[in-house]
């Protein structure tokens, strides 16, 4: 993605209410092309940041630059992009066809046009044909998910947001829908711009990610970037589970005063005195003997549970509570309440500041 231009810049980008800054200072570059994922909690400003990218909102300081001219004042049915929404906004009374077709009625495109564009998007968004006379109200959720990135799609914009279009759909459908979307990405070669809540949407569709909090993109990288090297506390426990232990260095070693003991310390951040050891579940493992890592621990298992092809053990270690993962077919046979060591080697591990 780096290799390729960038489409959208955004430069100090702020939206104040009052004396609220709802979105505070944002810089950053979305490449052409790009599937690009926005994640924050409730409040972080990722609606209205997005609302603004759209021509929805007015910026009250920064640039947006579209190809390499400044936006904030085109209205955002002059702009070459397209929203779809969480609520999907499709007309209840009208056909699909009509539905997608819209767009390019407004446009004035001939009548046997518009039904050649509308048939060819069915079958991209992988709906029968014979859905263009059908009324959305006879559709599944899915299916009307699958029609509003259709009708999207009729704009042929140049960038695509959307506003955490799949967070009222079931587990199942959420997970072919997710595949889906990736796969249109892929097949339009359109810049696709992305929020939701959902940390699991967010790693299989995306090219990139960035991590709202109070307003401010606190780390933007790849999938993996974000979940194996968080640049703070906040962001390592945001993007999955994750054990935390509160360190401080010494003599070369992480002090450890919830367990008066030391660690053997990763790399260091510049400058780090004090702040946060992360590992993640899947890179913990029980011990037979404390020489089996480089750092261990010793606790009892409170619960474990199933989730399909893995398994989570919770450990209580002290006022601490850790969390092992293991493919079904790797996890031990434990007994609750059994003393456990459980361990992790330096390089498993981040450390982070707060």
């Amino acid at each position: 993605m780096s290799q390729r231009p960038a489409i959208l810049v955004l430069k100090n980008l702020t939206k104040s209410f009052g004396k609220f800054n709802a979105v505070d200072g944002v810089d950053l570059d979305i490449a052409d092309g790009e599937f690009f994922t926005i994640v924050g909690p409730s409040g972080s400003g990722k609606t209205t940041m997005i609302r603004m990218l759209a021509g929805m909102e007015p910026a009250t300081s920064g640039d947006i630059i579209l190809r390499g001219e400044r936006i904030n004042d085109v209205p955002a049915n002059r702009r070459p992009t397209c929203m779809v929404f969480q609520s999907l906004a499709l007309f209840p009374h009208r056909t699909v066809g009509e539905n997608i077709e819209f767009p390019l009625k407004i446009r004035g495109v001939p009548p046997a046009a518009r039904k050649e564009k509308a048939l060819a998007l069915l079958r991209q968004l992988r709906l029968p044909e014979s859905y263009y006379g059908k009324s959305v109200l006879k559709c599944s959720g899915g299916e009307r998910q699958r029609v509003a990135l259709a009708r999207a799609l009729a704009f042929d914009p140049e960038i695509l947001f959307f506003d955490e279009p799949l967070s009222a759909i079931d587990y199942k459908l959420r997970k072919t829908l997710e595949k889906e979307l990736k796969d249109i990405h892929r097949e339009t070669g359109k810049t696709f711009i992305y929020i939701t809540h959902s940390l699991e949407e967010a790693m299989v569709m995306s090219d990139r990610i960035g991590v709202m909090r109070a307003g401010k993109l606190v780390q933007v990288g790849t999938p993996n970037e974000i979940y194996s090297a968080p640049r703070d506390k906040f962001v390592s426990e945001f993007m999955g589970d994750v054990n935390v232990i509160p360190v401080s260095l010494a003599g070369g070693k992480l002090i450890s005063a919830s367990f008066d003991r030391s660690f053997t310390p990763p790399g260091l951040p510049d400058g780090f005195a004090s702040g946060h050891l992360v590992i993640r579940p899947e890179y913990m493992r029980f011990l037979d003997s404390p020489d089996d890592a480089e750092n261990s621990l010793s606790g009892r298992l409170y619960n474990e549970y199933a989730l399909g092809s893995r398994i989570q053990y919770q450990i209580r270690a002290g006022d601490h509570v850790f969390i092992v993962e293991k493919l079904r077919q790797q996890a031990p046979a434990l007994d609750l309440d059994q003393s456990v060591l459980i361990g992790w080697d330096a390089k498993d591990s981040v450390l982070v500041r707060d």
